[in-house]
Formats: structure tokens, sequence, C-alpha cells
């Protein structure tokens, strides 16, 4: 692998990584913690995380649990959950949150694909302008007589095929992730 895709392979891996904690938290039929990795409880003066004021777990396909670990929270936890809008019952039993995730629809199931097909959309732009850096560099350098005019044609010809494994890659992480939506 050239230089030039080198030093950008952070920022490749980080666009698929990204894309992957995007639709994490995107509902399939099953529960997941993932699901409320964004819910921000007003604790303590401050926005924490749901996973930092108590624990998450899974009760079982359609249901979880987040357990305090100050009983004090317990109503703000409940608060954020609520205005989270997740499309899920929150009920307070006095000591836990009970969180039980509906089945889902057909049309519900649709309109989850069509979300994970504008991210997957993103990530291949995230992709696509990663790709427009490296080649950038190539031509600079080749411009700048760094590497000859064959090297610029080889170079770029390997940042294709780099790009074309990575949104290979996207396109299989959101595959996998229609068939669990889609999943009944």
């Amino acid at each position: 692998m050239n230089q030039f895709i080198t030093n950008q392979q952070a920022e490749f891996t980080g666009a698929i990584e990204f894309f992957k904690k995007d639709i994490a938290s995107l509902r399939t039929g099953r529960a997941n913690p993932a699901l409320l990795e964004n819910v921000l409880v007003d604790a303590y003066g401050a926005k924490t995380p749901l996973n930092g004021v108590g624990n998450i777990a899974v009760s079982d396909a359609r249901s979880m649990t987040v357990s305090p670990w100050d009983k004090n929270v317990l109503k703000d936890i409940e608060k954020a959950l609520i205005e989270a809008n997740l499309g899920m019952g929150v009920v307070n039993e006095g000591d836990k949150i009970r969180i039980t995730i509906p089945q889902m629809t057909e049309e519900n199931r649709k309109d989850l694909v069509k979300k994970v097909n504008e991210r997957q959309e993103k990530a291949k732009i995230s992709i696509r302008q990663i790709r427009e850096e490296v080649k950038q560099a190539i031509e600079a350098a080749a411009k700048a007589k760094d590497i000859s005019e064959d090297d610029k044609f080889a170079f770029v010809e390997e940042l294709d095929g780099v790009v074309n494994k990575y949104n290979a890659e996207i396109k299989e992480i959101r595959d996998k992730k229609e068939g669990e939506i889609m999943e009944i």
C-alpha cells in the first residue's frame, strides 16, 4: 500500500466505524442496549449518557431494564427515556425502569431500511471525500516531481481498489443490518 493511502488509513477506518456505530442505534426486532446509546440523562446538573447513571440489561428479546446506581436519578432517567421518543414503552417499577419494545410493523421495518440506506450513502460520501484528499495529495506530489507520472497512475489505481474494498464493506454491514431489521 502506498504512503498516501497509509497516511489516510485511520480516516478510512474511522468512517467505517462511525457507520457501524451509527446504524447500531437503529432498532431491530430485538432488545439491544445500543438502542439507548444516544439517550442523555439530566442528572447531577449535567447531561450524562444513560449508561453513566445506571446499568442497562436485556431481560428478554422484547424488553430491557435500566437499574440506576443512585435511586435519586430514577425519575430523571424515566424523563430522559420518554423525551428521547424512541417508540418504546417506559415503565417505572420503583427501583428500575422497564423498557418494552413493541412488535415492529412492516411499515416500521421499511422506514428503518430507508434510514439505513441514507446512512450508508453518508458513509460512502465520507469515503469519497477521503479518496479525493488522497488523490489530490498524489497529484500534488506528481506535480512537484516527487513521484513519476507512472507512479501517480499506479497510486490512483491502488486508491480506487482500496475505496472499492471499503464501499463493499459498507454494503456488507448495511445488508446485515437490513437482514436484522426485516427478520420477524
